[in-house]
């Protein structure tokens, strides 16, 4: 049976869900990805599908990741924001967002969460915060499959 998640869009802020997301698979979701984990992000180029892994930071119905907005994968994103993910024993389906620069004040408190998640190598020369094209990318999770110690778990995300 489907679980169904009420969210908000990550472009509008916080994701709210209602109680209908059962308390162990949020559990699950967090102690598995609510922190830096690399998932594998699915995009498509007109007909091709192209396949990246990704550092992420996970957050009640989203995955977020710090790029480069002049990237393939941002391009693919913008003509085509349906992406796929997957990761430990989850895969999911969401849309991409460019949320815009991480300095931009809309992005304060999400940015300093990346940091925090991100910390062991943020500032090692790969993230230019000044650099205009460092970018927060959200995907915003519609539909996923968690599977944990037999147990299946099928999350609808979307609105009703």
């Amino acid at each position: 049976m489907p679980v169904k998640v009420i969210a908000r869009s990550c472009i509008e802020g916080r994701i709210k869900m209602n109680g209908n997301f059962p308390q162990k698979a949020q559990e699950i979701m967090n102690e598995r990805f609510n922190h830096d984990t690399l998932i594998a992000l699915a995009t498509v180029n007109g007909t091709i599908p192209y396949v990246r892994a990704v550092n992420s930071y996970y957050q009640e119905g989203a995955f977020y990741v710090i790029t480069d907005a002049s990237s393939g994968k941002m391009k693919q994103i913008e003509k085509n924001s349906n992406v796929s993910i997957c990761g430990e024993w989850f895969t999911a389906h969401g849309i991409g967002k460019n949320l815009g620069h991480i300095l931009e004040e809309k992005n304060e408190e999400i940015a300093k969460r990346l940091r925090k998640a991100f910390a062991s190598w943020y500032n090692n020369g790969h993230i230019n915060e000044e650099d205009p094209n460092t970018c927060i990318l959200c995907i915003q999770l519609t539909e996923g499959v968690l599977f944990s110690h037999g147990t299946r778990y099928d999350i609808d995300f979307r609105k009703d």
